[in-house]
């Protein structure tokens, strides 16, 4: 039987006047918290694990209630069967690998705790690890250790802060495909706090978007990112070029509407519920603008600076008659003939223009 979890979490603190109150369901597989730091993404961790109480909610695991302000009901962290991976490093330093990984089965039988422990030392490919001690581990096989102890107890529900924090590159991606691996194979919850998009969006099937203590957005990756339901929730998903605007005109007939942000006017597809003269968000993507075509919004501006990497190039460009900044994300091979000072034609897709309440 699949276990999922539902959460209603409230916690206020008197001393900064942080407060937090989300709720959260969680099928087996990936859910991601995604957010800036401080946004409560952490703490969210905390009172499910029971760390920390809830002054308010309830929180329900399968069929067993964990939490429940209104009846009193508080299971003690250790009888929770949640696997927790903290942000520090949490090895005894003073004992070895497989010593580690044994530690929280102390109540299981001996065969079976050696059963679990090879078994976990082959499926994160770190048998050679045993015998040494956390000092002698690298930063990536440390994590890999702490997250098999974490799975080691058999747990019901696992908890990831910032899994792959301090790793470089090629140790981020190695811990990719081990989650990934652990995501086939335990079919539990898996809840990861993450202020990294990439890493959100490879590993989560759903991810809830956090903001000042509040869920903003929750649903697929994709889903969130092509219907930001509000400027902060498109900035956190790396959006620049979003502005505001008026609704100019209507034509449901043709299916569009037009926007004008100070003197730009954009063809966006057709706003229903909309009346000419609303304040409105819109936001576009980078990857969307392109320098060439003929179909679309023509917009033309000046390159002001670009950002390069060894395959996307990031141009920034000045609208003609605005102050506004638009970005233009390409292959870094189309940059070759471009250069900082000159005026560009710039392609805008109505269909990649998405419109959202005005702040």
């Amino acid at each position: 039987m699949k276990t999922a979890l539902e959460a209603s979490l409230a916690k206020q603190f008197s001393a900064d006047g942080f407060s937090l109150d989300v709720t959260l369901r969680c099928e087996p597989g990936v859910t991601v918290l995604f957010g800036a730091s401080g946004a409560g993404k952490t703490l969210t961790l905390n009172l499910l694990a029971g760390l920390t109480a809830p002054d308010r909610g309830r929180v329900l695991l399968g069929d067993e209630l964990l939490f429940d302000a209104g009846s009193g009901v508080h299971v003690p962290p250790r009888s929770r069967g949640i696997g927790y991976v903290f942000q520090s490093e949490t090895l005894f330093p003073h004992m070895t690998v497989a010593e580690n990984m044994i530690f929280p089965l102390a109540k299981v039988p001996t065969l079976e705790r050696r059963r679990r422990v090879n078994h976990l030392l082959e499926v994160f490919r770190i048998s050679d690890l045993a015998g040494r001690l956390p000092r002698a581990l690298s930063g990536g096989e440390r994590q890999r250790v702490t997250l098999a102890r974490a799975l080691a107890a058999d747990p019901r529900l696992l908890l990831l802060d910032e899994p792959a924090r301090g790793l470089d590159y090629e140790l981020r991606h190695d811990l990719y495909a081990v989650l990934r691996q652990v995501r086939e194979q335990y079919p539990i919850p898996i809840v990861v706090v993450t202020h990294d998009l990439a890493e959100a969006f490879l590993l989560a099937g759903r991810m809830y978007i956090y903001r000042l203590g509040r869920v903003e957005q929750e649903g697929s990756p994709d889903a969130v990112y092509a219907a930001p339901r509000t400027a902060q929730v498109a900035q956190l998903l790396g959006f620049t070029n979003v502005f505001e605007g008026v609704v100019e005109e209507l034509d449901p007939a043709a299916g569009t509407s037009r926007l004008r942000c100070q003197g730009l006017l954009l063809t966006a597809g057709y706003l229903p519920g909309r009346l000419k003269g609303d304040k409105v968000g819109f936001c576009i993507p980078a990857a969307a603008v392109s320098l060439e075509g003929s179909s679309g919004n023509r917009v033309k501006g000046e390159l002001t600076h670009q950002i390069l990497s060894p395959s996307i190039a990031r141009l920034f460009f000045r609208l003609e008659n605005t102050t506004l900044d638009l970005e233009c994300e390409v292959p870094r091979s189309r940059t070759a003939d471009l250069s900082v000072g000159r005026s560009y034609a710039l392609q805008v897709p109505a269909s990649a223009i998405h419109v959202f309440p005005a702040a």
